[in-house]
């Protein structure tokens, strides 16, 4: 009886527990992915980001022919423990929102910022966006746009998780696992150096 009661008791909690999750999706470009997928994964309530393509018309684009997509990146949230808002918040407070050729080191179109919303998602980023430029603290207006939804093409493997993954790959300073490559690559390009300059305090840099 007693095994009954507690297995009865497992069935009904499992889908109140499911329905505690909101699970929603945005999509997000910061420049390099792996640097946006890690901030993102290192935030409260982010389930899953994956690197990929969005905003071209080439069809099918992969690592070496992405035509004119912008390098994504698709989140995966429960919104029940982290908002829309603070997603775009931490988007804008981890890239160079001032710098339309590109991020960073990181140069041409396909590194430029951008957020693919519609409806209320819109207006939410540009509330958020808007925030900003009327705090007076940037040097100019934010030129990271608000672009319409568009379909995201997932990379290969190869870039997935590039920044905590223990494969050896060959670099300039010889085989490094991704891990301590991604670190190399990160502090060489001068990412967390120009966020720091322009955003001050209110910099989001996730701890590697």
């Amino acid at each position: 009886m007693l095994k009954s009661f507690f297995a009865a008791a497992m069935i009904i909690a499992a889908p109140m527990a499911a329905q505690a999750e909101d699970i929603k999706k945005a999509l997000f470009a910061g420049g390099c992915f792996w640097c946006v997928e890690s901030n993102f994964e290192h935030l409260d309530g982010v389930k899953e980001a994956v690197s990929g393509f969005a905003g071209g018309t080439t069809s099918k684009p992969t690592y070496k022919s992405f035509g004119n997509h912008l390098e994504a990146v698709e989140i995966t949230y429960d919104a029940e423990k982290v908002s829309y808002a603070e997603l775009v918040d931490v988007l804008l407070r981890s890239s160079d929102v001032v710098d339309a050729g590109g991020q960073f080191c990181d140069r041409g179109p396909h590194y430029a910022t951008g957020i693919f919303a519609s409806g209320a998602e819109a207006k939410i980023a540009a509330d958020v966006i808007a925030k900003h430029d009327a705090s007076g603290k940037l040097p100019k207006p934010i030129v990271t746009p608000i672009l319409p939804k568009a379909k995201f093409y997932k990379v290969g493997a190869y870039h997935q998780d590039y920044y905590k993954s223990d494969k050896v790959v060959l670099t300039r300073r010889g085989p490094l696992t991704k891990a301590k490559a991604y670190k190399f690559y990160r502090k060489g390009c001068g990412r967390d150096k120009r966020v720091k300059q322009l955003w001050g305090s209110q910099a989001y840099i996730p701890k590697l």
